[in-house]
């Protein structure tokens, strides 16, 4: 790979450091989804947490995570990519200090909280990056796919790294462990990675956009998750989710009226990225679910242990990470449009597979099989969906179609998981056992992959796809202030 020439550096930018940096820190991020998941007992026993404390120190991470990647994707385009990417490592790290070292609940979820926030402000920068700094169609592709690869497998390692780290070190160890890797990755970035300038002169963050799209899927993700214990008429469900659509609504007139937008609504004038989005909403629905249901199976009833649970999942990591690595010559032939569909259909002869669970199911009928189908279809649509949802777009809009699709991920899980927890808990009861819920909950999820993958064939065909927009002028004010076309914008 060429070395790639980083602006405002002294030297280039050794080829693959870029990538190996958003493949880390994307690890990182998607790692505390579900690494701390199979440590919530030993949190209860010792910070002396109750079953609402437990569903908080995971729904305070997603919570900020999915209600700031908005305004974490924005900042990065305006302030600069490099800038944003280490501020919220920087965050991020020093929050699982913080709750490795949490003497009570309070502070554990505090730092749960603060967590989110630092990884909304990381995570769309990589995919940025990457699009800015691999100019050759090929190079970005292979970029994309490492990346995709560690984003989808990361979900599955953190249950087994999860089980390893308590096992072995104890609870403390599941957010310790981010903080040599966080410590490692800022001196890196600092050093070695391009300083694209932001475009922040003569621009202001739209804070009122910020605000209500913020709250708005705050709003959406605590109200689904409410609907695990809640029924829908609760004020605590369908009062907050109604509130999130009002929000919604609001921020979209407010966007539509901005001169300086923090979502400008041209972006979903292209239909890649539309359709793109769509996939990231039910993969995010589909491998989340997944996941739960599958952690479920084995420990409550085929009586594995969490480290055992975590060992069954590595073939499902692994064939999505061989998947995501083999696809990317044939998106290069062919665009996304394919891969994605046949993708979906794996996908979709996976979830069929996997939902025939009984209670005296085996490992290798029930879970390797339909794990490794499962894998090759998650990880054959990673590609294909990012690059649809991010190669469409202006190069001043990379990090808003990142944190978009990021956006768009985490809320297909949180609203995936609260939808078919629902349908297997009102399917199984004292008649039917726990294996029955869980095999409709996959059934509904089967539907939804092949949805997905009929959606995917409205793709548009390689060579179809218009350019992306350039710039908006800057109003005449602004162009007043600005430098002639000749000066060079600072570098971060």
């Amino acid at each position: 790979m060429k070395t790639v020439p980083s602006a405002g550096l002294p030297g280039p930018t050794p080829g693959w450091t870029v990538a190996a940096v958003a493949c880390a820190a994307q690890f990182m991020v998607v790692l505390d989804t579900t690494i701390v998941n199979v440590a919530l007992p030993s949190m209860r026993e010792d910070l002396g947490l109750g079953a609402g404390g437990q569903q908080w120190v995971v729904n305070a991470y997603l919570l900020t995570f999915a209600g700031f990647l908005m305004l974490g994707g924005r900042a990065a385009d305006l302030f600069g990519r490099r800038r944003m990417f280490t501020a919220g490592l920087v965050v991020f790290t020093a929050a699982s200090l913080l709750g490795g070292l949490a003497t009570g609940g309070g502070l554990l979820i505090a730092a749960r909280t603060l967590q989110g926030l630092g990884a909304a402000f990381l995570a769309p920068a990589p995919l940025a990056l990457i699009n800015a700094t691999y100019q050759d169609v090929r190079t970005r592709t292979k970029a994309i796919a490492a990346w995709g690869a560690t984003a989808t497998a990361a979900g599955s390692c953190g249950i087994l790294l999860g089980g390893v780290l308590t096992d072995a070190l104890g609870w403390r160890w599941v957010l310790f462990v981010n903080v040599p890797i966080g410590a490692v990755l800022v001196v890196v970035a600092l050093r070695a990675l391009p300083g694209f300038p932001g475009q922040a002169r003569g621009r202001a963050l739209d804070v009122p956009g910020a605000v209500l799209v913020t709250a708005a899927l705050a709003c959406a993700s605590y109200g689904l998750s409410e609907l695990e214990t809640r029924s829908f008429p609760d004020p605590l469900t369908g009062g907050v989710l109604a509130v999130a659509v009002l929000l919604l609504v609001a921020f979209l007139v407010v966007e539509a009226r901005s001169a300086q937008p923090l979502m400008p609504l041209r972006i979903f004038r292209s239909r890649a990225l539309v359709l793109g989005n769509v996939a990231a909403l039910v993969i995010g629905a589909v491998t989340t679910s997944v996941m739960f249901f599958v952690t479920l199976y084995l420990q409550r009833v085929l009586g594995y242990t969490p480290l055992q649970a975590g060992l069954a999942m590595l073939p499902l990591t692994l064939a999505i990470a061989v998947a995501s690595l083999s696809v990317r010559r044939m998106v290069q032939a062919m665009g996304p449009r394919v891969p994605l569909a046949l993708g979906w259909l794996l996908t979709a002869g996976g979830l069929l597979w996997q939902s025939r669970f009984s209670p005296g199911g085996s490992f290798g009928v029930d879970i390797l099989g339909p794990g490794i189908l499962l894998g090759l279809g998650l990880g054959a649509v990673v590609l294909p969906m990012t690059t649809a949802a991010t190669s469409s777009v202006a190069a001043q809009d990379a990090g808003l179609a990142s944190a978009l699709m990021n956006t768009a991920r985490q809320m297909g899980g949180g609203l995936g998981l609260a939808v078919l927890s629902a349908i297997a808990a009102t399917s199984s009861g004292a008649a039917a056992p726990l294996t029955h819920g869980y095999a409709r909950a996959l059934l509904v999820a089967t539907v939804l992959a092949l949805v997905a993958g009929a959606l995917a064939l409205l793709m548009p065909r390689p060579g179809s796809v218009p350019a992306p927009a350039p710039a908006p002028a800057p109003a005449p004010q602004d162009a007043a202030r600005r430098p002639s076309p000749t000066a060079a914008e600072p570098a971060e």
